[in-house]
C-alpha cells in the first residue's frame, strides 16, 4: 500500500460534505440509536446541534420495527443489557430487511466475551459501516484481544490492514477514530487529519461520531453519494467542529457545550477552508 497526496481529495470530500450537511439539514434524517447509558444524552444533543432528528428506541419488539422506518440507525456496543442485545439484533435484522443503512460500534470488545461474541454476531449482517478505535477494529478483525477498556492501545495505522480485510469480507465502510481517523470501503482508503485532543476527554466523543455517521449514511440516501462518502463527510464535519469548539473551550466542560455549538454553526464554506484530507493508493 503506498500514500500518494492528491490534493483534489480535500476539495472534492469537503464540497460533497457541505452538500450532504445542507441535505441533512434541510431533510433531518431520523436517526434511530441503540447506543449505551453513559452517552444517550449527550449523542442525542449532537445529532439535535447537526439537525438530525434522534429517536433512542432500544426496546424488543419495537426497535426492529423503528429500523425499518428510520433513515439510519446505530448499534453501539458500551453497555450492553440483555435487553439491549436482543434490541440491536432485532434492529439490525430490520435495517436489513428494509435497506436502512446502519453503523455498527463496537465498544471495547476483545477481552470482554458477551460485547465481543454480540459484535461478531451483529458485523456478519454487513453492516454499512463500522466505526470504532483501532484496539476495536483490530478485535473485530480477530488480530487483537482489544484495547484497555474504551481506549485504544494501538494506532489507526496498526489497524489499516485489517480496516482493508473488514471491509472486503462485509461490504461495509470500516472507520477507524484517532488522531488521524482512517476510512475505507477497502477500494479507496482515506485519512482525515482534522480533530483535536479535547474529543478523547469528554464521555461520548467517539460515540457521538457513530450516530453522526448513521445521519449522514441516512442522509446520504436521497443523493448519489456513496457510503464511503458519506461516512468520511460524517467525520470530516465532526472533527471539524471540534477543532472550532476547542478555540472556544477553557476545557474539557467547556469544550462539550462548545462542540454543540460549534455543529450548529458549521458551515459547508468552512469545512473547504479547513480539512485536510489524504487518499491513499491500495
Amino acid at each position: 500500500m503506498s500514500d500518494r497526496l492528491r490534493p483534489e481529495s480535500e476539495s472534492t470530500l469537503a464540497a460533497t460534505a457541505g452538500q450532504l450537511l445542507s441535505e441533512l439539514r434541510e431533510s433531518p434524517p431520523l436517526t434511530h440509536c441503540i447506543t449505551n447509558s453513559v452517552v444517550t444524552g449527550f449523542t442525542a444533543n449532537v445529532l439535535l446541534a447537526l439537525g438530525a432528528a434522534p429517536a433512542m428506541v432500544d426496546i424488543v419488539d419495537e426497535a426492529g420495527m423503528f429500523a425499518g422506518v428510520a433513515s439510519g440507525v446505530l448499534i453501539n456496543l458500551g453497555t450492553p443489557t440483555p435487553e439491549q442485545r436482543a434490541a440491536s439484533l432485532e434492529a439490525a435484522a430490520g435495517a436489513v430487511a428494509t435497506g436502512t443503512p446502519w453503523v455498527l460500534d463496537p465498544v471495547a470488545i476483545g477481552a470482554l466475551p458477551v460485547r465481543t461474541a454480540l459484535a461478531n454476531e451483529l458485523v456478519a449482517s454487513r453492516p454499512t459501516a463500522i466505526r470504532g478505535n483501532a484496539s476495536e477494529i483490530l478485535a473485530l478483525a480477530g488480530l487483537s484481544a482489544g484495547g484497555r477498556g474504551v481506549d485504544a492501545t494501538d494506532t489507526t495505522d496498526d489497524a489499516a490492514e485489517a480496516s482493508l480485510s473488514l471491509a472486503a469480507r462485509h461490504g461495509s465502510v470500516v472507520a477507524v477514530s484517532g488522531p488521524v481517523d482512517l476510512v475505507t470501503d477497502g477500494v479507496r482508503l482515506l485519512r482525515i487529519a482534522n480533530g483535536h485532543e479535547l474529543l478523547t476527554r469528554v464521555t461520548g466523543g467517539g460515540c457521538a461520531l457513530g450516530a453522526v455517521m448513521a445521519a449522514f449514511v441516512g442522509a446520504a440516501r436521497s443523493t448519489s453519494a456513496d457510503p464511503l462518502t458519506a461516512v468520511a463527510s460524517a467525520s470530516l464535519v465532526y472533527t471539524i467542529a471540534a477543532e472550532r469548539a476547542a478555540v472556544h473551550a477553557s476545557g474539557p466542560g467547556t469544550f462539550a457545550v462548545a462542540l454543540l455549538d460549534a455543529l450548529a454553526a458549521v458551515q459547508p464554506a468552512d469545512l473547504v477552508a479547513s480539512a485536510r484530507v489524504q487518499e491513499s493508493a491500495l
